[in-house]
């Protein structure tokens, strides 16, 4: 089907973006595109919810510490289930705040608690890099579990784009390293198959990513032969037998997508409980814009917090 009207206008805009930052440095191209992603939030995201509570803490990880941040509507003494939620940019964008509305709505509508991972970012710091401090915080999270008030044995992954990526290698590097169980691996828009450098294109549609799978390659890893490796490409894993249940969800008008699709089709052939959505009319990032298409935004988020509730289904320790 068409793109949906609501976001055409949007659509057109992000099309016509070419490579105006080409030129720029890394800092500045970051700069500009985080000063765009933060319009997004303000424009197409809807409100922060206040009641939801945020607590932000310190990770140690290899050569230094990152930042994580806990929402949580608390009040009851309750150990919640927990989210770790890993956002998207391609490896070498995205802060905190970017996503904050969107963990928020989590906590609020998925009744967890959302700990929101500020991951060091490309290409300061290259792969593995991003995927090792996802998963610092992931064992982070299970030794504090208790100060946290979250209950360890009820904890999902997710994130979306470059974040759903790092959701299915943290899922990889639990499953290799016999870590802590997850309930529920959510992929939103994930990309999974780094292998093909060229710029993403859909035929007579023009760039859906304006940067392209070349840009955040590029950044992302140290040699191109890394592209290939199953904590860079899940899609290419020999083995995704015994990975946690998993929620893919995609776009029509988001060339990813085909990996969505593949990856779910993997899983369920591996034996891994698989959920698959797909939303038409639609591009990359488009399902949660609240401000442009709400009833399409209120069925994305019912379905993502539908899967999360399940998962999390579980008897849960108050003290």
């Amino acid at each position: 089907m068409p793109i949906l009207p609501a976001l055409q206008p949007l659509f057109e805009a992000t099309n016509s973006g070419g490579s105006a930052s080409a030129n720029l440095s890394v800092a500045q191209a970051r700069e500009k595109a985080h000063a765009a992603m933060g319009s997004y939030v303000t424009g197409f995201y809807g409100p922060a919810d206040p009641l939801v509570v945020e607590t932000d803490f310190e990770v140690p990880v290899e050569e230094g510490r990152i930042g994580v941040r806990l929402y949580s509507q608390g009040g009851s003494g309750e150990r919640l289930p927990c989210h770790l939620y890993f956002h998207g940019g391609g490896f070498w964008l995205g802060t905190l705040e970017h996503f904050d509305v969107l963990c928020r709505n989590l906590a609020r509508d998925g009744r967890c608690a959302v700990v929101s991972v500020d991951y060091r970012l490309a290409p300061e710091h290259n792969f593995p890099t991003a995927a090792e401090d996802c998963y610092a915080a992931l064992l982070w999270v299970i030794e504090h579990a208790a100060d946290l008030r979250v209950d360890p044995s009820c904890l999902s992954v997710g994130g979306m784009s470059a974040g759903g990526n790092l959701a299915a290698v943290v899922s990889l590097m639990a499953r290799d390293r016999d870590g802590p169980p997850i309930a529920l691996q959510v992929l939103e828009a994930p990309v999974l198959d780094l292998s093909d450098w060229e710029p993403l294109r859909i035929p007579e549609e023009g760039l859906i990513l304006p940067s392209g799978k070349d840009l955040y390659c590029r950044h992302y890893l140290a040699e191109p032969s890394q592209a290939r490796l199953p904590y860079v490409s899940p899609l290419l894993a020999d083995d995704l037998a015994g990975l946690p249940p998993a929620l893919i969800m995609c776009a029509e008008y988001d060339p990813l997508a085909a990996e969505g699709k593949a990856f779910a089709g993997r899983l369920a052939a591996a034996g891994v409980p698989v959920e698959y959505h797909f939303w038409p009319g639609q591009f990359h990032g488009s399902q949660q814009m609240a401000m442009l298409i709400p009833d399409e935004a209120q069925a994305y988020q019912a379905k993502l917090v539908s899967a999360m509730q399940r998962a999390h289904a579980c008897k849960r320790p108050t003290e």
